[in-house]
C-alpha cells in the first residue's frame, strides 16, 4: 500500500511540473500534443545529444527552482513583515 501511495505522489508531482511549465495552458490541455511533445524529448535525450541535452535541462530547471524559492521567500519575508504591529516611536 505505502508503495502505491508513493507511486501516486510521484505522478501527481510530475503532472504539477508538466503544469508549472505552463504546457497544459500553452496546449490548451491537449493530451495527444503533450504526449507526442514527451515522445519526442524522450527521443532526443535518448540520441547522440542526449548527455548534453539532460545537462542543459538540469541547469535550467535548476536554476528555475531556485530563482522561484528565492521569490517566494522574498514574498514570505514581505508578508511578515506586514504582519509586525507597528512600534510607536517615543516622542521627545
Amino acid at each position: 500500500m505505502v508503495a502505491r501511495r508513493e507511486r501516486t505522489r510521484h505522478l501527481i508531482e510530475l503532472g504539477g511540473l508538466v503544469q508549472k511549465a505552463g504546457l497544459v495552458d500553452m496546449t490548451d490541455d491537449d493530451r495527444a500534443l503533450l504526449y507526442g511533445a514527451f515522445l519526442d524529448l524522450a527521443q532526443r535525450l535518448g540520441g547522440e545529444d542526449g548527455s548534453q541535452l539532460k545537462l542543459l535541462y538540469r541547469r535550467r530547471g535548476a536554476r528555475t527552482f531556485a530563482t522561484e524559492a528565492e521569490q517566494a521567500a522574498a514574498a514570505r519575508s514581505q508578508m511578515d513583515k506586514a504582519k509586525l504591529p507597528s512600534v510607536a516611536k517615543p516622542t521627545p
